[in-house]
Protein backbone atom coordinates (compact mmCIF):
# COMPACT_ATOMS: atom_id res chain seq x y z
CA UNK A 1 0.00 0.00 0.00
CA UNK A 2 1.35 3.03 -1.22
CA UNK A 3 0.05 6.28 0.76
CA UNK A 4 1.43 9.81 1.06
CA UNK A 5 0.79 12.60 3.42
CA UNK A 6 2.08 13.05 6.87
CA UNK A 7 1.71 11.60 10.14
CA UNK A 8 0.42 12.68 13.11
CA UNK A 9 3.68 13.59 14.69
CA UNK A 10 5.43 15.30 11.86
CA UNK A 11 2.44 17.59 11.97
CA UNK A 12 2.71 17.77 15.42
CA UNK A 13 6.42 18.71 15.31
CA UNK A 14 6.14 21.74 12.63
CA UNK A 15 3.23 23.27 15.23
CA UNK A 16 5.62 22.97 17.65
CA UNK A 17 8.25 24.47 15.64
CA UNK A 18 5.69 27.35 14.39
CA UNK A 19 4.89 28.50 18.05
CA UNK A 20 8.39 28.63 19.25
CA UNK A 21 9.39 30.68 16.57
CA UNK A 22 6.18 32.83 17.02
CA UNK A 23 7.32 33.23 20.77
CA UNK A 24 10.30 34.44 19.83
CA UNK A 25 9.19 36.74 17.11
CA UNK A 26 6.49 38.35 18.54
CA UNK A 27 8.43 40.56 21.55
CA UNK A 28 11.16 41.26 18.83
CA UNK A 29 8.35 43.07 16.60
CA UNK A 30 6.76 44.90 19.30
CA UNK A 31 10.31 46.46 20.29
CA UNK A 32 10.48 47.33 16.68
CA UNK A 33 7.62 48.90 17.13
CA UNK A 34 8.69 51.07 19.96
CA UNK A 35 11.71 51.95 18.47
CA UNK A 36 10.11 53.32 15.54
CA UNK A 37 7.47 55.38 17.51
CA UNK A 38 10.45 56.83 19.29
CA UNK A 39 12.26 57.78 15.98
CA UNK A 40 9.13 59.15 14.75
CA UNK A 41 9.12 61.39 18.15
CA UNK A 42 12.45 63.00 17.47
CA UNK A 43 12.06 63.29 14.13
CA UNK A 44 9.30 65.53 14.32
CA UNK A 45 11.44 67.23 17.47
CA UNK A 46 14.47 67.83 14.96
CA UNK A 47 11.73 69.25 12.47
CA UNK A 48 10.14 71.59 15.51
CA UNK A 49 13.42 72.84 16.34
CA UNK A 50 14.87 73.99 12.83
CA UNK A 51 11.03 75.69 12.52
CA UNK A 52 11.53 77.21 15.69
CA UNK A 53 14.97 79.01 14.88
CA UNK A 54 13.33 79.86 11.55
CA UNK A 55 10.82 81.73 13.32
CA UNK A 56 13.46 83.14 16.03
CA UNK A 57 15.27 85.21 13.10
CA UNK A 58 11.82 85.89 11.48
CA UNK A 59 10.63 87.54 14.54
CA UNK A 60 13.39 89.82 15.57
CA UNK A 61 15.39 87.12 17.50
CA UNK A 62 12.77 85.73 20.08
CA UNK A 63 10.93 82.29 20.26
CA UNK A 64 7.80 83.86 22.45
CA UNK A 65 4.98 83.52 19.33
CA UNK A 66 6.81 80.37 18.01
CA UNK A 67 4.75 77.34 19.02
CA UNK A 68 3.95 73.76 18.26
CA UNK A 69 2.10 74.75 14.77
CA UNK A 70 4.89 75.31 12.87
CA UNK A 71 4.51 72.07 11.87
CA UNK A 72 2.49 69.38 11.13
CA UNK A 73 3.75 66.15 13.09
CA UNK A 74 3.75 62.48 12.39
CA UNK A 75 0.59 60.55 12.81
CA UNK A 76 0.24 60.09 16.41
CA UNK A 77 2.85 61.96 17.71
CA UNK A 78 1.76 65.25 19.83
CA UNK A 79 4.24 68.12 20.34
CA UNK A 80 4.13 70.99 23.18
CA UNK A 81 6.18 73.88 23.11
CA UNK A 82 6.45 76.14 26.56
CA UNK A 83 8.60 78.91 28.39
CA UNK A 84 8.89 80.57 24.84
CA UNK A 85 10.75 83.50 25.70
CA UNK A 86 13.79 85.53 23.72
CA UNK A 87 16.92 82.79 24.68
CA UNK A 88 15.03 79.41 25.31
CA UNK A 89 12.26 76.90 24.82
CA UNK A 90 11.54 73.35 25.72
CA UNK A 91 9.82 70.93 23.79
CA UNK A 92 7.64 67.98 24.72
CA UNK A 93 6.90 64.81 22.71
CA UNK A 94 4.44 61.85 23.17
CA UNK A 95 3.09 59.21 20.78
CA UNK A 96 -0.65 57.87 20.97
CA UNK A 97 0.89 54.06 20.79
CA UNK A 98 3.31 54.15 23.76
CA UNK A 99 1.80 54.30 27.38
CA UNK A 100 5.18 55.62 28.94
CA UNK A 101 7.60 56.79 26.23
CA UNK A 102 8.46 60.57 26.08
CA UNK A 103 10.99 62.63 24.67
CA UNK A 104 11.71 66.06 25.57
CA UNK A 105 14.24 69.05 24.39
CA UNK A 106 15.34 72.06 26.28
CA UNK A 107 16.88 74.84 24.54
CA UNK A 108 18.51 76.93 26.83
CA UNK A 109 20.09 79.94 24.54
CA UNK A 110 23.79 79.58 23.00
CA UNK A 111 24.87 77.68 19.87
CA UNK A 112 25.17 74.57 21.24
CA UNK A 113 21.86 72.81 21.20
CA UNK A 114 20.57 70.77 23.62
CA UNK A 115 20.14 66.91 23.30
CA UNK A 116 16.65 65.32 22.84
CA UNK A 117 16.34 63.13 25.91
CA UNK A 118 13.82 60.11 25.70
CA UNK A 119 12.80 58.21 28.33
Amino acid sequence: MNKKGFTLIELLIVVVIIGILAVIAIPKFGQARERAYVSAMQSDMNQLRTAMEMCHQDSGFTYAGCDDGLINGSTGVSLVVAGQNTTTYTIAAKHDATANRTCAYDHTGGATPGQIVCS
